[in-house]
């Protein structure tokens, strides 16, 4: 079971350029559950392009990504895509998991964390946390040569799913080697369009199977999976789930997710943990105006509706991680680094009022 113990956590990226001054950020205000750090100014650090390494017939040009499912050579990769798979996930094969890889182009803030893990001799943190890009977002994020949605076809569908479970396992296998536990998110954005005109046709029980999919490849390598959603979507598909760990935007959409008072009470009464994305990223003006004590009073008022609800305190407290609402890629430096601090100050003070420190 995991237990957040109110830690504070990042979601992913940062509006920086050098890799390592971004990992000792982290480091500073988050040293007990410390992330790597997305860096979105360079290109290939964007949510899509950052995981399509290892894609069989993936082409990419400065417009968009997509899938050539009529060249000669789309089925003799995708049938070398399935023989990797095997090799790794029923050979525990190391040389095809390598086909997974990152590259150290696409995610220079991730060489530069285990860069930084392996020079540290005490570090303060037991738990580290990885991310990728979650299964739903990726497929509607990728299209094939006619510019249908790869998530349409099935085939397409099914490899983007085996593809973002390995590229979690790849991650988990080489943060797990300095010792310290792995908490993996998956990023799934696009889940605030479902149920839209955009997604037509999408069903919450394909969601759920393809996402415990790869939650089952973290598990099976003992490590947690945790799902970031910003803004709103229907939470019972991820309530309902097998993941560990809930992200949401708790400053701008604790209420919506409070509708589905239930499946929340009942993610936390089977081990759940409940990461609270208490402070704000949405604007450089609410982040200007934002107080310490502000996101503490609201904390405090959530946790007060969420216990009513049939949630023991303890057991919130407990089960409770603190984050940004969401990534800070797209905030200035200034900002980004005023919410780094509220996040550790709001951090430090709960763990504090709770003896957690």
């Amino acid at each position: 079971m995991f237990n957040g113990d109110l830690r504070a956590t990042t979601i992913g990226s940062l509006p920086l350029t050098d890799p390592e001054e971004a990992t000792a950020l982290i480091f500073k205000y988050a040293p007990l559950l410390p992330s790597w750090v997305q860096l979105p100014k360079f290109p290939g650090e964007g949510m899509i392009e950052q995981y399509n390494e290892g894609l069989p017939e993936i082409y990419e040009t400065a417009e968009r990504s997509y899938f050539d499912t009529e060249h000669a050579e789309f089925e003799p990769a995708v049938l070398r895509f399935y023989e990797d798979y095997l090799a790794v996930t029923e050979g525990g094969s190391p040389a095809s998991l390598e086909r997974f890889a990152i590259s150290r182009n696409r995610a220079r803030g991730f060489f530069s964390f285990i860069d930084l893990l392996a020079k540290k001799k005490h570090l303060p943190a037991t738990i580290v946390k990885g991310q990728v890009t979650g299964p739903f977002t990726l497929s509607t994020g990728l299209k094939d040569q006619h510019g249908k949605y790869a998530y349409y076809n099935t085939q397409l569908r099914d490899i983007i799913v085996k593809h973002v479970g390995l590229k979690a396992l790849w991650q988990i296998k080489k943060l797990q080697q300095f010792g310290v536990s792995v908490l993996m998110f998956l990023d799934e954005p696009s889940l605030c369009g479902f149920g839209s005109s955009a997604y037509l046709g999408v069903q919450a029980e394909d969601i759920t199977k393809d996402l415990n999919e790869v939650v089952s490849l973290i598990h099976n390598a003992t490590a947690w999976a945790g799902v970031h959603c910003c803004e709103n979507t229907d939470w019972a598909i991820l309530l309902k789930s097998d993941i560990d760990v809930l992200n949401f935007d708790a400053y701008g959409f604790f209420d919506r997710v409070l509708l589905f008072k239930q499946e929340l009470v009942g993610f936390l009464n089977r081990g759940g943990t409940i990461a609270w994305g208490l402070v704000p990223t949405h604007s450089e003006e609410v982040i200007e105006r934002v107080t310490l004590k502000n996101l503490l009073d609201l904390w405090n008022e959530e946790v007060q509706q969420l216990s009513s609800a049939g949630v023991a305190r303890e057991k919130i407290i407990r089960q409770s991680l603190i984050t940004p609402s969401c990534g800070m890629g797209s905030l200035s430096e200034e900002s980004a680094l005023k919410v780094l601090q509220m996040l550790s100050d709001v951090s430090q003070r709960l763990r504090e009022e709770y003896a957690l420190s």
